[in-house]
């Protein structure tokens, strides 16, 4: 059914899902129709090549269909699991939570699964607020820890906000990297925890190397939890295990997801300090103060444990981190050419490329109606000529920041990071030239915007 109807995909979700969201693919040349993908590549149904720069929005660490993940799930499959008594204790999620452990910081052991990013953080914002017996949380402005209601009143950007006020009370907002604005959120307010992207994935903005540090002794002083949102830059995207490891801190508590499943099940996980655990689940009534239905399924931890298995066994963690120092000296390199191209900003493979204003009088004009039309239109010509010339798949890292956001499969060599450098600098020289295609094709993209809005 699915190969025979493999090509009504866009009438579907038009008909069935989200319309808007196929309008965007196709104004912007991403509706292609995939028919298989393996490792870093995805092969659409002309049989043309994507290289994949966008790993799932980080999902695919592991790389697209991983032979050993799948020979896992499958044989779980064929073994009939008893998956899911929920009266029981399973033996694959006891052996998962226990690699989890090994693997954190610190002397966080505890693990709760969950079915998602999202879902992990409502818990952690539930974990700090019994265990403190405080309500308020202190969150980053341009945070993204999820779209539940929960997660969204401690999320920072205001498009995902609107319409959904009043969010959960006690929520307050500060800055980014500003230790002095988080000490005076913990002096005003009754805070249980601060919770943080080590690096923001909107935008990929780095801290200060004193920043983490400095957020662990202030939540030590005032009594309040540190929730780390490693949800993006978890199992070995920053080059490191967790990104927390990059400044030596251990949280409280820790959210994972998006790689740990491989790609195949969904799963995540909030890991904590056995204490603070103890605080929640703290007597027999109370074994169940927080559970959900699917969070310890057998498919779902048997890919958790593969995943983790070629993490380490490929020494991915590894790659990441020579691959992405490799990636961000080229990049460099062309910033030092192109002067539209202002900034490269990340760790390991997670990577932002940040554009700015030009000197030049004629592209200024241009670069300055375009912002006039719509503040996200600028990146569409850098990530609309790497799909359609070079078959490259990239995002846009938010709303109005004028920044591509690049993140790779793990398992990418310098082939491909050399293939990608070529295709950039090719783009950044075609948007460097006025009149020209790039500009023509986005300016009327733009224009379609103001009359469609």
């Amino acid at each position: 059914m699915v190969n025979g109807r493999r090509g009504e995909a866009y009438d579907l979700h038009r008909r069935y899902l989200n319309p808007q969201f196929v309008r965007v693919l196709e104004v912007i040349g991403f509706n292609r129709n995939y028919s298989s993908a393996k490792g870093a590549r995805l092969i659409d149904e002309k049989g043309r090549e994507v290289l994949d720069f966008l790993a799932g929005f980080g999902v695919f660490n592991i790389g697209r269909n991983h032979p050993l993940v799948a020979q896992v799930v499958r044989e779980m499959l064929d073994a009939d699991p008893p998956s899911m008594i929920q009266m029981d204790a399973g033996a694959i999620s006891g052996l998962l939570a226990e690699a989890l452990a090994e693997l954190t910081p610190g002397d966080l052991d505890a693990v709760f699964f969950t079915n998602s990013g999202a879902e992990g953080v409502e818990g952690a914002l539930k974990f700090a607020r019994q265990a403190t017996g405080r309500s308020g949380v202190v969150y980053c402005e341009r945070a993204f820890h999820g779209l539940t209601l929960g997660a969204l009143s401690v999320n920072g950007n205001e498009e995902f906000r609107a319409r959904n006020e009043p969010l959960l009370p006690g929520c307050i907002p500060v800055p980014f990297n500003d230790l002095e604005a988080l000490e005076k959120a913990f002096t005003e307010n009754d805070v249980a925890a601060f919770i943080v992207e080590c690096i923001q994935g909107k935008g990929v903005f780095v801290p200060d190397d004193d920043y983490l540090p400095g957020v662990r002794a202030l939540c030590d002083q005032y009594g309040a939890l540190l929730i780390a949102d490693e949800v993006q830059t978890g199992l070995g995207r920053t080059g490191r295990m967790f990104a927390v490891n990059h400044w030596d801190v251990v949280p409280d508590i820790l959210v994972i997801s998006k790689a740990l499943s491989g790609g195949f099940i969904p799963v995540g996980a909030v890991v904590t300090r056995r204490e603070i655990h103890a605080r929640i689940f703290d007597c027999m009534d109370r074994c169940f103060a927080h559970s959900n239905t699917f969070g310890q399924n057998d498919l779902a931890m048997a890919a958790g444990l593969a995943t983790l298995h070629v993490i380490l066994q490929e020494k991915l963690v590894e790659n990441s981190a020579r691959m992405g120092e490799y990636l961000m000296q080229g990049l460099e390199a062309l910033a030092g050419r192109y002067d539209m191209l202002t900034q490269i900003r990340g760790k390991g493979l997670m990577i932002g490329l940040q554009f700015g204003e030009p000197t030049s009088f004629t592209l200024r004009n241009r670069w300055n109606l375009l912002h006039r039309m719509n503040a996200d239109l600028f990146c569409q010509i850098i990530t609309m000529p790497l799909m359609q010339r070079h078959h490259i798949l990239t995002q846009v890292a938010g709303h109005g920041l004028d920044t591509v956001k690049i993140l790779p499969p793990l398992v990418i060599q310098k082939t491909d990071a050399d293939y990608f450098l070529e295709a950039m600098d090719s783009v950044l020289k075609k948007a460097h030239r006025f009149p020209g295609s790039a500009w023509t094709t986005v300016m009327n993209m733009g224009l379609r915007t103001l009359k469609s809005g």
